[in-house]
């Protein structure tokens, strides 16, 4: 009775003859064996990787169905081909297995990806209202509030005073703050004016002189 290894290397032989340029089939190592089914980027497509152990055929392979391949493959399809390899593994414990489990695969292909959609799900947008919202900063607008300059307060009476020296548009009258000579002549005088007041006021209080031979 053979071996575990010698049954091993019988079966790793057999399958390089029977696969022997089918690009669907990889061996990977000694005991690592996957294939793949379906096309190339279609949705459907999926990799099953069949790994032995020391004990195999005398025990089922690894069956791996997590590769990156895989990774657009449904989870629900995932277990149903994990399930169907599992329960054809168990028939055969003892015999070279291998190429019976990915065979059976393919006489079930279409039932066992029933449930894989043929095109990637559409995914619809949601707008969230994120792109509208502005983030500001605290410190900027600090910043913008100090250079702002101070706006003078001014009283009711103020801005009254203020008011009546416009024309009632916001506008001041031409000619609003000339000096008025007249009046600023009137309040200050000149000195020589001054002079010669005095002069007059002394002159009318003098006593009045009469010729001594009259």
């Amino acid at each position: 009775m053979s071996t575990p290894l010698e049954q091993q290397t019988e079966e790793r032989e057999a399958l390089q003859s029977i696969y022997e340029g089918d690009t669907n089939f990889k061996e990977i190592d000694s005991v690592t064996f996957q294939y793949k089914y379906g096309e190339e980027d279609n949705y459907k497509s999926f990799l099953v990787e069949v790994k032995w152990g020391e004990n195999y055929p005398d025990e089922a392979p690894a069956i791996n169905m997590n590769t990156f391949y895989n990774r657009n493959l449904l989870p629900v399809v995932k277990e149903e081909i994990q399930k169907a390899l599992s329960t054809e593994a168990a028939q055969w414990l003892g015999c070279g297995m291998t190429y019976t489990l990915f065979e059976c695969l393919k006489d079930n292909l279409e039932q066992l990806t029933a449930e894989q959609p043929e095109s990637a799900p559409a995914v619809a947008l949601v707008d969230d209202g994120v792109g509208a919202l502005k983030i500001s900063d605290p410190n900027a607008d600090a910043e913008s509030r100090k250079k702002e300059p101070k706006k003078e307060h001014l009283t009711k009476a103020q801005k009254r005073r203020q008011w009546e020296r416009t024309d009632h548009k916001g506008d001041r009258e031409r000619g609003w703050d000339w000096v008025d000579l007249v009046k600023h002549l009137s309040q200050t005088g000149g000195k020589n004016d001054d002079a010669h007041t005095a002069s007059e006021i002394a002159a009318s209080n003098a006593p009045a002189l009469h010729p001594l031979n009259n």
